[in-house]
């Protein structure tokens, strides 16, 4: 595409684009502005793309997928865009003539707050995939003012502030009124017959009600022209106040509309610790369901007359358990404004919906208060109430007088809605992330439902965008990959694997790791800027970036860190490669346990790194706001890759995948996407620890595990807990850690002592750290590991997934767009 980037044009665009926005030159204008002129001229190129794509669209019709997620953690727009358009060192090289730098200008540009973790940053690869593939599609999320929040760290303790990401304007969305679309809550419905035909009419009255405003987001495929649609719904008042109410003095009513609509987009996952936040949630998932599932159908209508196939031309992908209230929208739409049977719309419903189930974890599959659910939405309630009456007596037909059945997998029961019941029931398609999470699906919990209907399940192994992850995240590397292998790696990551040529290729492993270096210098200034923490780039960088929660075990890390500084204490005289372990997480604001570690890993911090006895051979790096900008630069830099969640709880994981393809080697246990990631890359060029699946799980089911052996009988474990209680890290409060320590030992604050297992791991963990360390000594045999794990990360491309999700699931026309 690049060959028709006029450079006089491009920059005649920004020019202009100052005036008109700013009033401003080139010589006056800030940067700022200069981003978001920059933005509106590369936006140019692609409403051009996107007007093109969406006529191929209307002429061939292609069948369409729905990927519905609370979630898109897209990142920066502007550099990826370039990317896909192929014209990044073109627009490069034309702000240098202006005397400005790109990578300035970039930065210039906030991380869109739409996503929190990687269920967020997987729909962005997916979106990413499918465009670049040619297949039609739309993303459906909430436009959230604030995202989750913006992290600070404020005397080692997180601080949530609002991520006011809007602020300056986003350059790339389209405000589209004329698609808006009604969302009703709570009220009652009024049954009345209708003569006609002969049916019952359900009408809602005494609703609230607020209108979805859709804002589309183009999503650029790579090279080949074709512009998808990521659609995102703001919400408004549908009269902005009451004058009446308001000349009456009421002013309370007056803005009760108002906030209504402003609260559903202010924040994702407001805190749902308490009944508010609950109604809340509920509310944000069906506002962005139903306003998707009205657009999907009336674009259906636009040009076909027989509702009844609807699934021919559209099919829903729920992305885990929040959107599984489509599956009853959509039924809504189809029996009280379509006018269909009950039988007809079940059956476009079920062919329609499918759900991809992202966690093993039980307390993360949503459940409702029937309480709650039928006064927020009473008609979407009574359907749910049919559906499940329907269910249960199918479950009794194939399992006559098992109550356990009916308990294990009714959708309504115990006065609660469990959504994941219903997604299984109503879905075509249940799959899971990587082969150990589908497999412990069907074994373990969602075993019941597999019996009854195997012909559902399947997994999909997720995978990530190599062109954000390696073309623009390091792009050093990115290039010397092109020197040596072509670069058709950038749409088709299996070619990557011509790399394993050069493994053993001296000169190769020295540009190599001479590229992983400049990357480190690049990430030690980050940290000095932000941290004012010297790190050096010589050391090993030991990189864990994740959400905080506990099975993620950020705690088993930091405590292994207490245990290398008592050692380095003890003999200063030990030979002891200097490390430097970097870690960045947000812990969700209502989660204290987590919030308490982020508190303990920059305790122990401000120890170690101000400890001169030490000669700088441990550091300890907390980067504060971990978000998909700084995590482009992080994966570049990692020499190692921290993957130690406990096995069988993390589902997949996608980061594990981006630290693989920038050649950093992975220490982990055998886990969600580890497992197929040490089967690409061989066990010997990834360092596996701790306790297998198949063991944790037999312990939760059987018992058998008391932490208070390992307390009793390890003098190492038992110095690091007590440094826990002792004043160590907290010489102001030796009680302020006092949870963390009762967590791993007792059950004062837990259901179980240690239930992730962190003190059964320890000693592997520690054992696998020293053969790290033993490994990286070796230049020639590091360097060797490093490349390996680049050569080997074909598999692991959203590219491979979304072309399984299209020939097993969703069954796509592929579509060309021409220049």
């Amino acid at each position: 595409m690049s060959k028709r980037f006029d450079k006089e044009v491009f920059i005649e665009s920004v020019k202009s684009n100052l005036k008109t926005l700013y009033r401003q030159t080139l010589v006056d204008a800030t940067k700022q502005q200069v981003f978001q002129a920059v933005s509106y001229a590369v936006k140019d190129t692609i409403i051009d793309n996107w007007m093109e794509t969406q006529k191929v669209y209307e002429e061939e019709d292609p069948k369409m997928v729905y990927y519905m997620s609370m979630e898109f953690l897209m990142g920066r727009a502007l550099g990826n865009n370039m990317i896909n358009l192929t014209e990044y060192k073109e627009v490069k090289e034309a702000l240098e003539e202006l005397g400005f730098d790109l990578n300035v200008i970039e930065d210039q540009e906030p991380d869109a707050a739409l996503g929190n973790g990687g269920l967020g940053r997987l729909a962005a690869c997916f979106l990413d995939s499918l465009a670049t593939l040619g297949y039609a599609a739309y993303g459906c999320g909430i436009r959230y003012r604030y995202g989750m929040f913006k992290q600070k760290i404020e005397n080692g303790y997180q601080v949530e502030v609002p991520d006011n990401w809007l602020k300056d304007g986003n350059p790339f969305e389209l405000r589209r009124p004329e698609y808006a679309k009604e969302v009703k809550f709570g009220g009652y419905i009024r049954v009345e017959y209708d003569e006609a035909t002969k049916r019952n009419k359900f009408i809602q009255e005494g609703y609230q009600s607020v209108r979805a405003i859709p804002f589309d987001i183009p999503i650029v495929g790579y090279n080949n022209n074709v512009v998808n649609t990521l659609r995102v719904w703001d919400a408004e008042a549908i009269n902005d106040f009451q004058l009446d109410s308001f000349d009456k003095g009421d002013y309370q009513k007056a803005v009760e509309q108002e906030n209504l609509a402003r609260n559903i987009v202010e924040v994702l996952y407001p805190n749902d610790n308490h009944y508010a936040g609950k109604e809340l949630r509920l509310k944000q998932q069906y506002f962005f369901i139903s306003a998707s599932v009205q657009a999907a159908v009336a674009k259906y209508k636009k040009n076909h007359s027989d509702i009844r196939k609807f699934y021919e031309k559209a099919t829903f992908q729920l992305n885990d358990t929040h959107p599984t209230v489509a599956v009853v929208e959509l039924m809504r739409i189809l029996l009280d404004e379509e006018g269909l049977e009950w039988d007809e719309a079940w059956e476009v419903t079920t062919k329609t919906c499918a759900y991809t189930n992202h966690t093993i974890m039980a307390e993360a599959l949503e459940k409702w208060p029937i309480e709650l659910f039928s006064r927020l939405l009473p008609r979407i309630y009574q359907i749910i109430e049919e559906i499940n009456r329907r269910f249960v007596e199918e479950i009794q037909k194939k399992y006559p007088g098992n109550q356990e059945k009916i308990r294990k997998m009714a959708i309504i029961y115990d006065g609660q809605v469990k959504m994941a019941h219903l997604a299984i029931c109503a879905g075509y398609s249940v799959n899971g992330v990587a082969a150990l999470h589908t497999e412990i699906l069907k074994n373990q919990e969602l075993k019941d439902f597999y019996e009854m209907m195997p012909e559902k399940f399947n997994n999909k192994t997720n995978g990530i965008t190599q062109r954000r992850f390696l073309l623009h995240a390091n792009p050093l590397l990115a290039d010397w990959v092109t020197e040596h292998i072509g670069d058709e790696w950038i749409t088709d990551l299996a070619q990557i694997s011509k790399l394993k040529v050069y493994v053993d290729d001296e000169k190769a492993q020295q540009e190599f790791m001479n590229i992983k270096y400049q990357n480190k210098l690049r990430l030690a200034k980050y940290i000095r800027e932000h941290n004012g923490i010297d790190v050096d780039p010589r050391s090993i960088f030991d990189v864990q970036v994740k959400r905080l929660h506990e099975y993620k075990r950020q705690l088993l890390n930091i405590l292994h860190v207490m245990y290398l500084y008592n050692k380095i204490k003890d003999h200063p005289e030990m030979p002891f490669y200097p490390r430097t372990f970097i870690f960045g997480a947000k812990a969700a604001a209502g989660y204290r346990r987590a919030k308490l570690t982020i508190k303990l890993i920059n305790s122990v911090a401000d120890v170690i790194n101000n400890d001169k006895s030490i000669n700088g051979k441990l550091k300890v790096v907390f980067i504060e706001d971990y978000r998909v900008s700084n995590a482009e630069w992080i994966f570049a830099a990692a020499d190692v890759s921290e993957q130690i969640s406990t096995a069988s709880k993390e589902a997949s994981g996608t980061g594990n995948m981006k630290f693989m393809l920038n050649g950093a080697p992975t220490l982990g246990t055998m886990d969600g996407a580890n497992v197929e990631i040490v089967q690409e890359v061989g066990e010997e060029n990834a360092f596996i620890f701790g306790l297998s699946a198949q063991e944790v799980i037999n312990y939760e089911n059987n018992g058998g595990y008391n932490p208070m052996d390992y307390f009793n009988n390890d003098q190492d474990i038992r110095r690091v807990l007590m440094q826990l209680i002792n004043g160590e890290y907290a010489p102001d409060d030796p009680e302020r850690f006092r949870d963390i320590y009762d967590s791993l030992l007792n059950t004062n604050s837990s259901d179980r002592a240690d239930t992730y297992f962190i003190l059964a791991d320890f000693k592997s963990y520690a054992e696998a750290q020293e053969r790290v360390e033993k490994a990286y000594r070796d230049e020639t045999g590091w360097a060797r590991m490093a490349m390996m794990n680049t050569a080997c990360s074909g598999k692991f491309t959203s590219d491979r997934t979304i072309q399984q999700y299209v020939d097993e699931i969703w069954h796509l026309d592929k579509v060309t767009v021409e220049a």
